[in-house]
């Protein structure tokens, strides 16, 4: 354990078992992170006992730490409430904060609703003085398609002619003609009849259109009795147009109330949130943020939650897609900040669990557009878990070959995918050490055999378990293998991957028998990468070995320079090119020879290296 981890965790035990509030420092001072805990100590203390077990953000997190503070409170919705207060003033960095873009999407009504016949447009931006906007909206599609629905059910223009200056300038547009346009441009509807369709339309985006249906519905009554048959008859007319639209909607509900549905979705390790807005039970607009690293699901939404509703704007009920730590809690917290009840539901069958199964589709496929290649190489991943019959997707997967030169070298490498990619800050060399003669399952016993005794050690460099451990061989290498892992007590997944007689990967072995996989193209080409680069780094590095061993033999023919001399000249300047351009001195100094022997060794090295 290192000094800094050490102090920590002994500050943290020294925590008392009251609610409060944690700030993260890093080593400049800077809070990078926010917490609030029911029992400080066990809370804090979490952060820096079994850190092997963290998710990347958090290990993330752990390294950055050098000091903490913490603030006590009475109760935990106490602690709740100073958590939210001051990740709004010191914005951390390892907290979920919502950077995406909020509130850029409006409703334009060129002139103002008081000016001459004004216009229903979607607009990104605020800046004509002479007209009114409503919003603003996060999602562009939903605008334009309520627009769109506005102007179509009320029949309102949505060409660039200008009124009254271009009546009867040109003949109507094709939209007249298929009854999409009430034909303002020939001149015969009054401005007051304008607006009041405007205002109908105004009235149906910011309601929905079962408030619209009702008002209409009242209006069409009121002209029948006045005997009005005309106006009753448009009336009716926009009423059937809503309708109309409401049968094609996949995006309606039978609530009437106002709510908001949240899901979190996960994809090869990174996290996103959705949320979708229903306004008296029509879907009004769409948020989706990404949270980067994932990490604890239910504390995930909780935080979420928290940042998303920290400006207010909270509905009467919000459904989630899982469980938080602190349901009841954050209920009450947000119950407080609008100024009335609210629920937050789970919502397990029915309309709620459809629009929850809707809102984390949404969040997947966001997720999928922001991480792009990640995305991809998980299904993969999930896909080999599926065919192995792994407990888990293998995120962390280690391959393992041996290699060697004759009897004289040999050595195995270990390379690391994680993700689906490569690794390289995991690849290690091993020299084999106690096997004689060429036997490559005992080789094998040995690499796999100290890398875990290292694990088993404490030895930081070696401190991740993988979730899946491939051999390059069949199924004796498997049993080989097998057997070290008993020993050792660990449970990890274990296959080998076979080749054919042009060196090519064609099936997964384990201790049971072989299993085919040239049918499952993308996991075929994954662990066909996997095999090769495994191949390439442990011949890369016999080679290497090879060559140290050739350079040391040559060394060795200058009197008075043995094994043990050439081995620590060749440890320093590794290199043909780096012995040659090594002065007499560095020569004299790494080998520890006379002066004399090493301007002697130098001639030999420029004239035979």
């Amino acid at each position: 354990m290192n000094d800094a981890l050490s102090y920590l965790r002994g500050k943290a035990s020294k925590l008392p078992l009251s609610p409060g509030v944690y700030l993260m420092k890093n080593k400049t001072g800077d809070i990078i992170y926010v917490g609030k805990a029911k029992h400080l100590k066990n809370r804090v203390s979490s952060y820096f006992v079994n850190t092997d077990a963290h998710t990347v953000k958090t290990a993330k997190l752990v390294d950055k730490i050098k000091e903490f503070d913490f603030i006590v409170t009475l109760t935990e919705l106490d602690a709740l409430v100073l958590e939210s207060s001051l990740i709004k003033q010191h914005r951390p960095k390892y907290n979920i904060l919502l950077k995406d873009a909020r509130g850029y999407n409006y409703v334009k009504i060129s002139g103002g609703v008081s000016g001459k016949y004004p216009r229903l447009t979607y607009t990104h931006s605020t800046d004509d003085k002479n007209a009114e906007y409503i919003g603003p909206y996060a999602n562009g599609f939903t605008v334009k398609q309520s627009v769109a629905d506005a102007n179509r059910i009320f029949m309102l223009p949505s060409c660039t002619k200008k009124f009254p200056e271009e009546f009867n300038k040109s003949r109507p547009c094709l939209n007249y003609q298929i009854k999409r346009c009430m034909g303002v441009c020939l001149g015969g509807i009054s401005e007051e009849e304008y607006k009041s369709r405007v205002k109908s339309a105004i009235n149906y985006i910011k309601t929905g259109s079962k408030e619209s249906v009702k008002r209409l519905t009242a209006e069409m009554t009121a002209a029948a009795e006045s005997l009005d048959f005309e106006k009753a008859a448009r009336l009716r007319d926009q009423i059937n147009a809503i309708k109309r639209v409401d049968s094609v909607q996949s995006v309606q509900s039978s609530k009437t109330s106002d709510y908001d549905v949240i899901a979190v979705a996960r994809v090869a390790g990174f996290a996103a949130a959705t949320v979708i807005k229903y306004r008296n039970g029509r879907l009004t607009d769409k948020e989706s943020f990404y949270l980067g690293d994932e990490y604890d699901e239910a504390q995930m939404r909780e935080e979420f939650l928290l940042e998303y509703y920290s400006d207010g704007g909270i509905p009467p009920e919000i459904y989630l897609d899982g469980e938080t730590d602190n349901k009841d809690l954050i209920g009450e917290y947000l119950s407080g900040k609008s100024g009335r009840k609210l629920s937050v539901i789970v919502p397990k069958r029915g309309e709620g669990a459809a629009q929850v199964a809707l809102t984390k589709s949404n969040a997947l496929e966001y997720l999928t557009l922001k991480t792009g290649r990640a995305a991809k190489k998980a299904a993969v991943l999930e896909e080999l878990a599926k065919l192995l019959g792994l407990p888990k997707i293998p995120e962390y997967i280690e391959c393992y070959d041996i290699s060697n030169i004759g009897e004289s070298v040999k050595a195995g490498g270990m390379v690391v995918y994680r993700g689906g990619e490569p690794y390289k800050r995991g690849y290690r060399k091993f020299t084999i050490k106690n096997v004689s003669g060429l036997d490559d399952y005992a080789c094998m016993r040995e690499v796999v055999g100290r890398r875990f005794k290292r694990y088993a050690d404490g030895d930081k460099g070696f401190s991740t378990l993988p979730d899946l451990i491939l051999l390059d061989g069949g199924t004796g290498h498997v049993s080989a293998v097998s057997g070290v892992l008993r020993e050792l007590k660990l449970e990890i997944s274990l296959f080998g991957l076979v080749k054919d007689s042009k060196h090519k990967t064609r099936a997964i072995a384990s201790a049971g028998g072989e299993i085919r996989i040239n049918a499952n193209r993308s996991v075929f080409s994954l662990l066909t990468k996997i095999q090769e680069e495994t191949h390439r780094f442990s011949v890369g590095f016999t080679r290497g070995q090879h060559k140290k061993q050739s350079m040391a033999l040559t060394l060795t023919y200058v009197p008075g320079i043995g094994e043990a001399k050439a081995e620590a000249l060749l440890k320093r300047f590794k290199t043909k090119a780096a012995l040659k351009a090594a002065t007499p001195d560095e020569l004299r100094e790494t080998a520890k020879i006379s002066e004399a022997k090493a301007r002697e060794l130098r001639d030999f090295v420029t004239e035979h290296l």
